[in-house]
């Protein structure tokens, strides 16, 4: 049988031991025995569980069993029986064993112990190797093939949204430029600036921060569409929350109006919570006790309120809470709580205000609806008492925002005069304008940063261990 159609390790611990011939590929993850034989630990990536391979050493080549150390990668064939010790249903009894790489004792960074997520930032290269890395990418697969699943079956679009652009979505300036000029010797206009005119696009550009506004033009067409790409933020922040490139999932939608918006998102999340703990029960419990085992060495009030299973049900068994964001600023008034930063009307909410809101009042996660448009984007729809803007965050426990919309403003005279307010250039944006002139309608959309999802499921404390390279300030490597 071709490697194809071979059967991997996750499906050979499911089948019932009629000492059947079987083969098997993967990489050494503990070797341990006696004089007589060998009971190797064998891994293909395919679950958190390793197949036992027992090996009678009179079998085998004595130097072919020194080198199969940690690390290093064989092909082994056998009789799949029922297992003899405790952990695991089946083993295989191994008839032949064959190396196909060595990995040094001596050298091999993930040896026999607890190695910190900061040391396996340092070996991105090889930490999907370990049982913490190969849980968080299985997840984060899973979850990705949900979203477009999800999406498909409510009959939505996946658009492409352009990875280089001319504008800037959000207003924030925080970009990376793209561009072929020399930068030792760039044209110059008379006033001594670059001249971007003989640049590749003969004009400035950038890596996306969003596909919304793309996405918004198909909506204007299709209806419902959503895109999912990586973009890109040039803000020098070093944080456990901030990436410069990382993954978006964005829906617009025409004749969407708020409470429709709201409805998806909320439909949306818990689908997709609810598929990681039906199709990933075992990578889940590992992280669990991962997560409860780290715990145990840090002050009660740094602990999570919730362990990862709970956490997860909170958000699937509960309905989400709608409240305006005039509604939140009075609950938090009231607490009684002596926040880090003040409340008052007008601020942009933190998250140990969104977490007291969620863990705290209404004990469920919450949608904050109708934000002061002084601090949201320039597309999002005004209420008529022109102070507030139909926006809509979506707060969980234990991160806060983890979905951001809004209704789009759909009038041209509205959004034009926003656009001028905010002192951002209206030609750049000339196309997007013109969906507001011909055949314009009701329509809404959000945003999922996809590493923020795949943190709040599998309980990570850090988004640089949610994604296989983390791109951040001063690291590029691998």
């Amino acid at each position: 049988m071709g490697a194809l159609h071979r059967k991997r390790i996750a499906d050979w611990l499911l089948t019932a031991p009629t000492e059947q011939e079987i083969e098997v590929a993967g990489w050494v993850r503990t070797k341990r025995g006696n004089k007589e034989i060998a009971f190797i630990a064998l891994s293909d990536g395919s679950t958190i569980n390793n197949l036992q391979i027992v090996a009678e050493l009179s079998k085998f080549d004595e130097e072919l069993v020194k080198k199969i150390q940690t690390g290093a990668s064989i092909r082994a064939k056998g009789k799949l029986v029922s297992s003899q010790g405790s952990g695991q249903a089946v083993e295989m009894v191994a008839e032949s064993i064959e190396l196909l790489g060595e990995a040094d004792a001596e050298t091999y960074p993930l040896q026999k112990k607890k190695h910190t997520l900061e040391f396996l930032r340092e070996i991105a290269h090889l930490r999907p190797r370990t049982n913490t890395f190969g849980a968080i990418l299985r997840i984060r697969h899973s979850l990705a093939f949900a979203i477009h699943k999800y999406f498909n079956d409510h009959h939505f679009y996946n658009i492409h949204a352009p990875i280089i652009t001319g504008s800037d979505a959000e207003g924030a300036g925080e970009m990376f430029r793209v561009s072929t000029i020399d930068p030792a010797n760039p044209p110059r206009k008379e006033d001594g600036t670059v001249d971007y005119s003989q640049d590749f696009f003969g004009k400035e550009s950038n890596l996306t921060v969003s596909g919304q506004l793309e996405a918004e033009l198909a909506a204007m067409a299709l209806s419902r569409v959503y895109t999912f790409g990586p973009t890109f933020r040039a803000e020098n922040s070093n944080t456990a929350r901030h990436l410069a490139e990382f993954w978006m999932i964005e829906p617009e939608m025409a004749f969407f109006e708020l409470d429709d918006n709201m409805d998806l998102a909320e439909d949306f999340l818990k689908y997709l919570i609810r598929y990681a703990i039906e199709h990933h029960a075992d990578d889940l419990a590992f992280l669990e006790k991962r997560l409860l085992d780290e715990e145990t060495l840090l002050p009660k009030e740094s602990r999570n309120p919730l362990p990862l299973t709970e956490k997860l049900k909170f958000v699937t068994e509960n309905p989400f809470e709608r409240i305006t964001y005039t509604e939140a600023i009075a609950v938090l008034e009231k607490s009684g709580k002596k926040f880090e930063f003040p409340v008052k009307w007008g601020i942009d909410l933190q998250s140990e205000h969104e977490r007291y809101l969620v863990e705290k009042h209404f004990k469920k996660p919450v949608i904050l609806t109708n934000y002061p448009k002084d601090i949201k984007a320039f597309y999002m729809k005004q209420d008529e008492d022109g102070k507030t803007v139909r926006a809509m965050d979506v707060l969980f426990p234990g991160i806060g925002e983890i979905i951001g919309g809004s209704q789009r403003e759909e009038s041209y005279e509205k959004l034009s005069k926003r656009i001028h307010e905010m002192n951002i250039h209206e030609e750049s944006l000339w196309w997007y304008l013109d969906t507001r002139k011909f055949g314009t309608v009701p329509h809404s959309g959000f945003g999922l940063g996809f590493e923020r999802l795949v943190l709040f499921v599998t309980g990570m404390g850090n988004i640089r261990d949610v994604i296989p390279f983390p791109r951040t300030p001063k690291n590029l490597e691998f």
